[in-house]
């Protein structure tokens, strides 16, 4: 079987997967995405050469407590956290410093700021207003999925100029263009099925999700890079790992959460 077919069959298992659980309950959205978040921890402790369960149950308790009042402080507490270690990882990215993780402590508190704290927020962003929307969800699943699909046609048929050598040789400025451009456009045409918020924040959102999305495939890039592996795991036939495929998602799901929840 050819390495695009296996990419192709897995990918669409993983999206059927996904908008199956998204679309039957909220129930069954915080546990596939639970099971994600597991998958990356593990994933992730692999390829920083951490050991131990720590990361699993930090995460399983800290989604519960949560879950249990996601009006409290501590959200806000979390959230800051996570985008201000999320803000030192692109200024690594694009200093070209190599991001340091030397001991056990180090790699803990790296794990659970990158991985644990931004899936809590993908685990989040349906729950709006209080209430479960799996629409908004889907809305921001097919931005990004948009985003990556065009991404890699514009870039693979015109791409010439490289975006980011050091981490992704393959990645190219006209990729990046043509993500934006297209995700932006899925963003116009969302905002005239989906009133959840306007026709302009959808097409921030859009933005969003695409530049913090490509930045989080790139420090992703930049761990495995330092590591010295292609991919973080073969979970998924021709993608790689589960930290592979959700590495724009998990990126972009703080920045978008914060949007929509405290600026909106």
């Amino acid at each position: 079987m050819s390495n695009l077919l296996k990419r192709s069959l897995s990918g669409i298992i993983y999206v059927l997967i996904f908008l199956s659980a998204i679309l039957f309950s909220k129930e069954s959205y915080i546990i596939l995405t639970s099971l994600f978040a597991l998958i990356c921890v593990w994933e992730f402790s692999k390829l920083i050469q951490f050991k131990g369960l720590v990361g699993y149950v930090f995460f399983c308790l800290t989604l519960f407590l949560i879950l249990k009042r996601p009006e409290s402080y501590a959200v806000i507490g979390v959230l800051g956290i996570t985008i201000i270690s999320s803000l030192f990882l692109i200024y690594y990215l694009f200093a070209k410093k190599e991001i340091t993780f030397s001991n056990d402590r180090s790699k803990s508190g790296l794990l659970i700021r990158y991985v644990i704290f931004s899936m809590i927020f993908l685990v989040l962003l349906p729950i709006y207003k209080g209430a479960y929307n799996p629409y908004l969800m889907i809305s921001i699943l097919v931005m990004i999925w948009v985003n990556d699909s065009f991404a890699f046609l514009v870039g693979k048929n015109f791409g010439k100029r490289k975006l980011f050598v050091s981490v992704s040789p393959k990645k190219t400025q006209e990729g990046f263009l043509g993500g934006l451009v297209f995700a932006l456009i899925s963003a116009y045409i969302i905002s005239q099925f989906n009133n959840d918020f306007s026709t302009i924040n959808w097409l921030i959102i859009a933005l969003i999700v695409s530049v913090i999305g490509t930045i989080g495939d790139l420090v992703e890039s930049k761990f495995k890079r330092q590591a010295n592996i292609k991919d973080s795991g073969t979970i998924m036939p021709g993608h790689g790992g589960m930290l592979d495929r959700l590495d724009s998602l998990l990126f972009a799901a703080p920045f978008v959460y914060l949007y929509i929840n405290f600026i909106i």
